[in-house]
């Protein structure tokens, strides 16, 4: 069995060499353990620090593509390589990196398809009281729209299966971690978590400039990934408001029609006619939508297959 362990790393210089350092020599149950480095668009001497670290491949994305992007074409590239288990981690050092067999063995031992490791997010210290509590919001409304139970969503040390892998989309270009677990809960992917530990803050997060920026940039991921994987149920919600404000707008010139006095609420017609009309609209998108999610799931589990043979083929 073959395990690579990845780092998507953009001008990491100051500190690839004491990541490489940290991760594990050797997995229990893995015969070849390898190193990764995705390249996205570096332009310092991150790629020399990784040759001269003893790192196996690299992968070069010529220009700075954005984490998403990185994640998983590194993902694509282990595949290609032969790995049965993937481990990510961050160029930052922020995650310890013993902590990579915690997170292999769910997987190794073919209890799960993928691990998040959990940080104890209570007790760091460079996080801000609003950011830690916009992490426990973020991550429960993630549990809640994915039907996992992962503690912190956020988190990018993460294993995953060779099937995963193949399985797995990216359609948003800033950031993987949120889409990922809601995209695995959707599929039905069997998702567990370990704990981890992390260490000092070493440089600050280009991901997320602010605790405003983290809110700004995962609203619109969870939004937009929800819809993605259920649509019917999405626009039905959104069908409701306007439908009850038209049963109500109905039911009141009604009411005054049968009283006598009718004619002086005719607006009352309009806009619950308006209002019902809509509401039947964003109905009949759900019912599209959910015939576009449907051909989409078939066009995945066809290119997961293709991607597998060609997998199986390569070997």
């Amino acid at each position: 069995m073959k395990m690579i362990i990845q780092i998507p790393c953009y001008n990491e210089e100051e500190n690839l060499a004491t990541v490489i350092a940290d991760l594990p020599r050797e997995v229990p149950g893995i015969d070849v353990l390898e190193y990764l480095i995705i390249d996205d668009g570096c332009t310092d001497n991150t790629v020399q620090v990784a040759r001269d670290n003893g790192v196996h491949h690299v992968l070069s994305l010529g220009t700075n593509k954005g984490l998403a992007v990185a994640f998983m074409a590194g993902l694509h590239r282990c595949v290609e390589l032969g790995a049965d288990v993937i481990v990510n981690t961050d160029g930052d050092h922020q995650y310890q990196g013993k902590y990579a067999i915690d997170c292999a063995i769910p997987i190794i031992e073919g209890k799960s398809d993928i691990v998040v490791g959990i940080r104890p997010i209570d007790s760091m210290e460079y996080f801000s009281w609003l950011k830690k509590k916009a992490q426990r919001l973020g991550s429960y409304v993630v549990r809640q729209l994915s039907g996992t139970d992962i503690p912190d969503a956020t988190s990018g040390f993460r294993a995953y299966s060779k099937e995963a892998a193949l399985k797995l989309h990216v359609f948003n270009p800033y950031d993987y971690a949120l889409e990922n677990i809601i995209q695995a809960g959707h599929m039905g992917m069997r998702i567990s978590h370990v704990p981890i530990d992390i260490n000092p803050k070493t440089r600050v997060s280009r991901l997320f400039k602010s605790e405003f920026h983290y809110v700004r940039q995962s609203i619109p991921i969870i939004l937009r990934s929800y819809i993605i994987y259920k649509p019917l149920r999405t626009f039905l919600y959104c069908s409701v408001l306007p439908g009850l404000l038209g049963l109500i707008l109905c039911v009141r010139f009604l009411w005054h029609y049968f009283t006598g006095s009718g004619s002086g609420y005719i607006q009352s017609l309009i806009l619950a006619a308006i209002m019902l009309i809509i509401s039947a609209l964003l109905m009949a998108l759900g019912v599209f939508a959910d015939l576009i999610s449907a051909n989409r799931r078939l066009m995945q589990e066809t290119l997961f297959q293709i991607k597998k043979q060609n997998y199986i083929s390569q070997k």
